[in-house]
């Protein structure tokens, strides 16, 4: 990507996010650069990187794939030299909280792997939001941050964009700090892991690296997804995983999905990561995103006080926006500092007018017939062959994991699903809904092709 294709893209979204604030935020951003599909950008402040992060990230993300450029993550920082320890704002596609460091690391520039001030205070046990979709990954990181003997190794973390993944591995990190400082752990991310190990290659600091990930007491990895396809990285990590393990030191991985759904990456690792307690982070309910929407409006009013939120309006955005915790976070971000700027209260009217453009995205309802359509695409089989009464396999599955989709992504009963296709019986509906529920667990296939089915229509 070149300064001239940022500046196409920047210009789209000036007609995507609206003219004052892509004055306000997207103006300000300097592109850097651009390597193996990860774009850096200037920023003035930290707090400016943070906010982009959480509002336009996903814009972003969308504007420069339609512009042809192959990008995965985002980064914003202050400077090019900005070290990790800085930690950037990064941003992946649909795929942590809001405000979450998609790099967070506990790893300084002097190679110093104990905890330090780079976890970020916000993310405590705390403030975790504890509700049933999360329940048994807060006990779990619990149990590990308490120390004393545990029945699985590694814990393996995964689930969506802002589940709370990062925050988890912050909070076991503040834990040790505070009742177990003589431990050594390292919070990195896969990314990271990897840019270190390309860099003691280059240096020739092998031993080095080594000595610095084997000698750990906790390992914590953040977005292990990102393995994917890079061989020589994935070795090292698999015997630096066996190293630790066989040492009975304590591992915790997180994803954006389960081990064996994970595109790229070796399944001697999948299969060493699945070997401990794999916990599923489940979307929200709307009583845990309105229970995350009070916990961060706590925070927001130490830092804009005399700001009220008036009756209704977290509820109203806790059913308004129920796919993304982050872009729900964002959302009262943008609230608090808009009340800071006029001085006004947050009522129901004023959450209308400032986030139009969020609850517009938000609104956007999928169909069966978007289901069908897309899901006989990808498959390369006629819509009416799906549809239809054949019940030969290259039909009948495409079929089940459309009917799956239907009962997922829309609020449509299965008799009314099963009329969509071709008058089927509830019955059948219901069985196609379980096939698929058994077989995304052991058919990573399946699981890859739910995945972006799924981002595909909630584009």
């Amino acid at each position: 990507m070149t300064n001239d294709n940022w500046a196409q893209v920047s210009e789209e979204l000036k007609q995507a996010v609206g003219a004052n604030n892509h004055t306000t935020w997207i103006a300000p951003l300097r592109f850097e650069a651009l390597v193996d599909g990860v774009a850096r950008f200037h920023v003035p402040t930290t707090f400016h990187g943070n906010y982009v992060l959480q509002n336009f990230g996903d814009q972003i993300l969308t504007q420069l794939a339609r512009a042809g450029v192959t990008v995965q993550r985002l980064i914003f920082a202050q400077s090019a030299s900005a070290s990790a320890a800085s930690r950037p704002a990064a941003a992946q596609p649909s795929g942590s909280s809001s405000g979450q460091p998609a790099a967070p690391a506990l790893i300084s520039d002097d190679d110093d792997a104990t905890p330090s001030a780079t976890l970020d205070p916000r993310f405590t046990f705390d403030r975790f939001v504890v509700g049933k979709p999360n329940e048994m990954a807060h006990a779990a990181a619990r149990r590990i941050a308490e120390g004393g003997s545990l029945g699985f190794n590694p814990l393996f973390l995964y689930g969506g964009v802002g589940l709370g993944k990062t925050h988890l591995m912050h909070a076991i990190g503040h834990e040790m700090r505070q009742h177990q400082p003589h431990l050594k752990v390292v919070l990195t991310s896969a990314e990271q892991f990897m840019y270190r190990f390309i860099t003691a290659l280059r240096d020739k600091r092998m031993m080095d690296f080594k000595q610095l990930f084997r000698s750990v007491d906790v390992l914590m990895v953040d977005d292990i997804q990102f393995l994917g396809g890079k061989d020589s990285t994935q070795e090292e990590f698999f015997h630096t995983f066996n190293a630790l393990i066989d040492a009975g030191k304590r591992i915790i991985i997180s994803a954006d999905r389960a081990p064996g759904a994970m595109k790229d990456v070796e399944e001697r690792i999948t299969s060493r990561m699945g070997s401990g307690l794999v916990v599923d982070l489940f979307p929200t309910d709307f009583e845990l995103r309105v229970g995350i929407l009070q916990a961060k409006a706590d925070y927001y009013r130490a830092q804009y006080p005399g700001i009220v939120v008036q009756p209704g309006v977290y509820e109203f955005l806790a059913h308004r926006i129920s796919n993304n915790v982050r872009v729900l976070e964002g959302a009262l971000t943008r609230l608090f500092a808009f009340a800071s700027l006029v001085g006004r209260e947050i009522s129901l009217e004023m959450t209308q007018d400032c986030l139009a453009d969020i609850l517009r995205a938000s609104d956007r309802k999928i169909t069966v017939e978007e289901i069908q359509r897309r899901v006989s695409e990808h498959y390369n089989i006629r819509l009416s062959d799906m549809i239809g009464p054949k019940r030969v396999r290259n039909y009948a599955r495409p079929r089940q994991v459309a009917m799956y989709l239907s009962k997922k992504l829309t609020s449509r009963s299965l008799p009314e699903i099963g009329r969509r296709f071709g008058g089927r019986d509830h019955t059948t509906v219901m069985h196609g809904v379980r096939k698929i529920e058994e077989l995304k667990s052991t058919d990573s296939q399946i699981a890859d092709d739910l995945e972006l089915l799924r981002r595909a229509l909630e584009e």
